[in-house]
């Protein structure tokens, strides 16, 4: 692991196991750049983000061990994301010319209609079995589509230009999939 040499995950996971201080450097450099897009994503300003970012390492840090994530950078973004979120709460981020969490929120609201608020759905539907399993169900092109909306919150014209299609062919396949997201959750019973 000299020079360029990038550590996998197993690898990684076991460096924070054995708490050596090279697992957050690692971490860092192998996956601080998807950490940071996550929270510019939410929060809309890269001091707020580094913050977050340099929070998650922390928390992972302290999650490692006794956790062992089966996909540590699907875990990274999760922690980045959460805190993110929580940060965007506290902060009122809104006043300071919002992003994409409210609009991302309001579009999920059309197919998950519950008493809780629309972020404790998302939450503990991310946390749920039956939300993989429809993921895992989609055409490929369909998940990262959603997953770049509404685990990245990523807007719809960026996603659009990163997969080169029309900012209205992503629309129809964000719209598409949350119908079926919400007759999947009906069919399941967690509606």
């Amino acid at each position: 692991m000299k020079g360029g040499d990038t550590v996998n995950d197993e690898k990684l996971i076991g460096l924070f196991e054995a708490r050596s201080e090279r697992a957050v450097e690692e971490a860092s450099r192998a996956y601080g750049g998807l950490c940071r897009s996550v929270a510019m994503h939410i929060l809309s300003d890269s001091r707020d983000a580094e913050e977050c970012v340099n929070d998650a390492l922390l928390h992972t840090w302290n999650a490692i061990p006794p956790q062992k994530p089966r996909h540590f950078s699907a875990f990274i973004a999760a922690v980045t994301r959460n805190l993110a979120l929580n940060r965007y709460a506290a902060d009122h981020a809104l006043r300071r010319g919002g992003g994409q969490v409210p609009l991302v929120l309001d579009e999920l609201s059309e197919c998950i209609s519950a008493p809780e608020s629309t972020e404790q759905v998302v939450d503990r539907m991310a946390l749920h079995d039956a939300l993989e399993v429809f993921l895992k169900g989609l055409p490929p092109k369909h998940c990262t589509v959603f997953m770049r909306r509404y685990f990245s919150m990523i807007p719809v014209a960026e996603i659009a230009d990163e997969l080169g299609m029309s900012e209205s062919t992503v629309k129809s396949i964000l719209r598409r999939t949350r119908e079926k997201l919400h007759d999947y959750l009906e069919k399941e019973g967690l509606l």
